[in-house]
């Protein structure tokens, strides 16, 4: 019988409901697997078993008793340590941080306990959640778990490791330039970023922008879907955010079918010309090829992104200063590079260049959404490279092409976030480097129900595919290895 860790949500909930899996069975599955597989990968850095185990008994308590069960209900969820969490310790990868232990949940926390969820631990972060590589100097690294010794992306990549090796089936994320979907891509699952103002996000500190959104991440899209339908909830709390507007969210929890033989798909290997090395390109080209096969029509398309990098270096730069001109001043001489460069360099920006961003923006916006007047979906690669080392904080070039900072190997992400649409981060297979890789499905803004469903076809349909179907880390190897991703030494 399947050890009930590598249980998907929706099937471990409806197995929960029928009372032929227990919340305790399930939860001490996924903390004996954490024992097992953590150490090499370093992914869930802090736990929270006693109190996870209490709740779990709470929760076969309640399903004996025949009482309403959440949609959560008994489910193990990895939070990340971004997120504050009541009593469990919250550290934001910052050393600053370390004995940290919030009096209350985020609201994102509170939804998914509030549904029933279960909170195991916390997973890891750049420090403050600033970087496509996760590391810090508290924790450490986080392996990918197709190669410890290299990245798995960021800034939610302890999510998504600890997703990839069944240590929960649940995780939070969030995004900036990219923090749900370049893990996802990198360790073979899921990340969704909604189209902003879906998730609420109620300690936003900037009161209108398409930055700083929080999402769901699993093994599969129906699960990741379910985890939305949660975290999308509005109550009278969710009013501290102004971009969360009004939403019917248990819709997430039943997707709609779609026929992929209807489905008009527009294609990109780089939004233009940004940045992607010449083996991204040709495993893009081959899953490329194996989509067309299922779809209505597939076409490659002139879509031209290549402004929007610079776009979000400088709104990027606004978005920092609004959220840590506070805090600046007592930064020490390690903390993370990432932030300081971006805070820096906003400092010597004229408000000029910030104002033509935006309004480049907002063009840019318009241009892209007028791709969906001919096409249901777009789909570009996740990442322009394979997973590097994650010693170095980025890679220090591509195909010959020197890196100028943290930002300007992300342009595949962060141009979507310029643009504010909804993306899916769908893994598909492995690259030429035997690692994970993934595409992005991009719908129109607001659509996010019905990209959702499109996704869930597309992925039920390369589930076939052996090339192009989801990767799974080997956890025997991974049990094995010593790992030295806990003393990390980066720059």
């Amino acid at each position: 019988m399947t050890d009930p860790c590598h249980l998907t949500a929706v099937e471990a909930r409806r197995l929960i409901g029928a009372k032929q899996l227990s919340p305790v069975e399930l939860v001490e599955s996924c903390l004996a697997q954490t024992d097992r597989i953590d150490p090499a990968v370093n992914a869930m850095v802090i736990r929270a078993d006693d109190r996870a185990r209490a709740e779990a008994r709470e929760a076969e308590a309640a399903v004996q008793r025949g009482v309403r069960l959440g949609p959560l209900h008994g489910l193990p969820v990895a939070i990340k340590d971004l997120q504050p969490t009541e009593g469990i310790r919250t550290t934001y990868g910052s050393h600053h941080h370390e004995h940290h232990v919030p009096e209350a949940d985020a609201g994102i926390v509170a939804r998914v306990r509030g549904a029933g969820g279960v909170v195991t631990g916390k997973t890891n972060i750049p420090e403050f959640s600033i970087g496509a590589n996760t590391v810090n100097r508290l924790f450490g690294a986080t392996g990918n778990p197709f190669d410890v010794d290299k990245t798995c992306g960021g800034s939610s990549g302890g999510s998504a490791v600890a997703l990839a090796t069944d240590m929960a089936p649940l995780a939070t994320g969030s995004d900036h330039g990219g923090s749900l979907r370049i893990p996802a891509c990198y360790s073979g699952v899921v990340g969704y970023r909604a189209t902003p103002g879906v998730v609420p996000h109620e300690a936003r500190t900037t009161p209108q922008t398409f930055y700083s959104v929080q999402g769901p991440m699993g093994r599969t899209v129906a699960d990741t879907a379910l985890l939305l339908s949660v975290i999308t909830e509005r109550s009278t709390a969710t009013r501290r955010d102004p971009m969360a507007f009004p939403l019917d969210s248990t819709g997430f929890r039943q997707l709609d079918p779609v026929d992929l033989s209807g489905l008009r798909v527009a294609v990109t290997a780089d939004l233009g010309g940004v940045l992607v090395s010449e083996s991204i390109r040709r495993t893009f080209v081959d899953r490329v090829e194996r989509i067309a096969a299922l779809v209505g029509s597939c076409h490659w398309h002139p879509i031209d992104l290549t402004e929007a990098l610079d776009v979000d270096w400088r709104i990027r730069q606004d978005v920092f200063v609004s959220q840590y001109h506070r805090d600046a001043a007592g930064w020490d001489e390690g903390f993370n590079p990432n932030v300081r460069a971006t805070f820096e360099s906003a400092l010597e920006t004229p408000m000029a260049d910030i104002a033509q961003a935006r309004r480049l923006q907002m063009d840019l916006y318009h241009r892209f959404t007028e791709v969906f007047e001919d096409y249901d979906l777009v789909i570009c690669p996740g990442v322009g490279v394979s997973p590097f080392p994650w010693r170095d904080l980025f890679p220090r070039e591509i195909d010959g092409h020197p890196i100028e900072n943290y930002m300007a190997w992300l342009a595949l992400t962060a141009s979507i976030t310029v643009v504010g649409h909804p993306v899916v981060a769908l893994p598909c297979g492995l690259d030429d480097q035997q690692m994970p890789f993934g595409v992005q499905l991009i719908g129109p803004a607001y659509g996010d129900h019905r990209l959702l469903g499109q996704a869930n076809a597309l992925e039920q349909a390369l589930v076939r595919d052996p090339v192009a179907r989801r990767p799974v880390p080997d956890f025997d190897a991974l049990a094995s290895t010593e790992s030295k991703v806990r003393d990390a030494e980066f720059g």
